[in-house]
């Protein structure tokens, strides 16, 4: 299954936790930041978006987060991610800098389809989007894909792995997630800083290869 193999060096600091780096790395952008690319991280609920941001940020991450109580459970179906306490509710957001002066927002989307009228706001002026699904619960990523979908955004599909996640081959997931042919499809684990960063320059590769096909004279 493809992998994007990342040159990136974590900046210093990224190992201590989010308020270390804030104090080392600081809040302002770098001097060599010359694109600025807003991404969605997107998903079904409990699928590592918050996760994922978590272990990447070189800011302390913005999290709207909500613990789980007894009048969600008709609502949030918790099958396969029992340990779960908390969802999001409006947004998570973190920064990572990228080589080349890129450096990507990355703004984590709740998974649920009642925050579905939130989706065009957090959307809006996006690039593209990271499509985080566990195999363990396919199904659960058709609402969110098709939300993508219909937005006109490209993006890529991490199946971020799970001790206990399936193993399917690469032709029989992208017939599940009916995806097209050049969507990237990757691994990730959303708790490693380096695996989620490849899971993310895919998106970004995938977002300059497709520049580049509309920009080459016809």
């Amino acid at each position: 299954m493809a992998s994007a193999p990342s040159s990136f060096s974590p900046p210093a600091g990224s190992g201590p936790s989010s308020r270390e780096r804030d104090s080392e790395a600081g809040l302002h952008l770098p001097e060599t930041a010359r694109e600025l690319v807003k991404i969605l991280v997107a998903g079904p609920f409990g699928v590592g978006k918050t996760t994922l941001i978590d272990s990447v940020s070189e800011i302390r991450p913005l999290h709207t987060e909500e613990h789980l109580t007894q009048a969600s459970v008709a609502v949030d179906d918790l099958a396969g991610v029992r340990d779960k306490t908390t969802t999001t509710v409006a947004i998570d957001f973190g920064r990572i800098s990228l080589g080349g002066g890129i450096v990507l927002y990355l703004f984590g989307t709740p998974g649920q389809e009642r925050f579905r009228s939130l989706w065009d706001d957090i959307a809006y002026g996006a690039l593209g989007a990271l499509v985080l699904v566990d195999t363990r619960r396919i199904d659960d990523s058709f609402d969110v894909l098709g939300m993508v979908e219909e937005s006109g955004l490209p993006y890529a599909v991490a199946l971020n792995t799970f001790p206990d996640s399936k193993n399917y081959g690469e032709e029989q997931l992208r017939r599940a997630l009916d995806l097209e042919h050049d969507t990237p499809l990757v691994m990730c684990d959303a708790r490693d800083t380096n695996s989620s960063v490849d899971a993310l320059l895919a998106l970004v590769q995938h977002l300059i290869d497709r520049n580049n096909r509309r920009t080459e004279p016809r």
